[in-house]
């Protein structure tokens, strides 16, 4: 069964007038730039590798990926629109939701019987992290455009968790 679409898939009318970020919202673009990165380069590693040819698992995966990439749009018409530069400065850090160069270096060694359990547990993780950082950007952000932003991406992620519920190595940590 394939997931409904999710609202952050949806085209949103990227940022043309110029908006004034504060520290918050700077935070949360920066953060979530390559947070939605490694969760991307966590779904192309599926894609060369077994995940069981469960149908439902790879319709979620379609959705994550296409909601993802909208939202790397907008995060960036965003940072655009602010006149900031898109700067990584979480390179290399463990941080919780993080899809990291080592935890693919793990799932790119484990057995193929073993990845979609692993897999489910990397984006679960990332997708919880993500309603965190948006209920943060919600209540302490300044741009009017960027809360609007992290309101369909928490409604989005919600969508996407309860597509994971019941999956092995995906359990939900509330």
């Amino acid at each position: 069964m394939t997931a409904a679409p999710s609202p952050a898939a949806v085209p949103s009318a990227a940022a043309t007038a110029p908006v004034v970020l504060n520290g918050t919202d700077d935070a949360f673009i920066q953060l979530l730039i390559p947070m939605n990165e490694g969760a991307l380069a966590l779904i192309d590693h599926l894609d060369t590798r077994s995940t069981g040819a469960d149908p439902s698992l790879l319709a979620v995966l379609g959705d994550v990926r296409k909601a993802h990439q909208a939202e790397l749009r907008d995060l960036r018409a965003i940072l655009a629109a602010g006149n900031v530069p898109e700067l990584n400065i979480h390179e290399g850090h463990q941080m919780p939701g993080m899809v990291t160069a080592a935890s693919l270096a793990e799932l790119r060694d484990a057995p193929d019987a073993e990845v979609p359990s692993r897999a489910a547990a990397l984006l679960r993780a990332h997708l919880a992290q993500t309603v965190v950082l948006c209920r943060g950007e919600q209540s302490a952000g300044g741009s009017s455009e960027l809360k609007a932003l992290a309101g369909r991406i928490q409604q989005a992620r919600a969508i996407e968790l309860s597509a994971l519920d019941g999956r092995p190595g995906a359990a939900r940590v509330d």
